[in-house]
């Protein structure tokens, strides 16, 4: 199920970057409210974008790149270094 998340999201990457760019609208001269509309398509681009991104970052966020047990143990770890005080910060 996790792979098939993976490819999932993949295919909206691919999908949202195919699109950012409207060749079908190249050569078009059209005006909407006085903007032409290639713009108006980059700002509802931008917005599909927005939504998308804000639906990955909290359903998806780290898939394919971590673990849930790797996860779970660099969680520990990281809280018992800023615990001991070794965490590389400067005091």
């Amino acid at each position: 199920m996790r792979r098939l998340e993976v490819w999932g999201w993949i295919v909206v990457a691919v999908v949202l970057c195919g699109l950012a760019i409207p060749w079908f609208l190249w050569g078009d001269g059209t005006v909407v409210w006085g903007i032409p509309l290639w713009l108006w398509w980059h700002v509802g681009w931008m917005g599909v974008a927005s939504v998308v991104f804000w639906v990955f970052t909290q359903r998806a966020w780290g898939i394919g790149i971590e673990s849930n047990s790797t996860a779970t143990d660099s969680s520990d770890e990281g809280n018992s270094s800023r615990a001991s005080g070794t965490g590389g910060e400067r005091q």
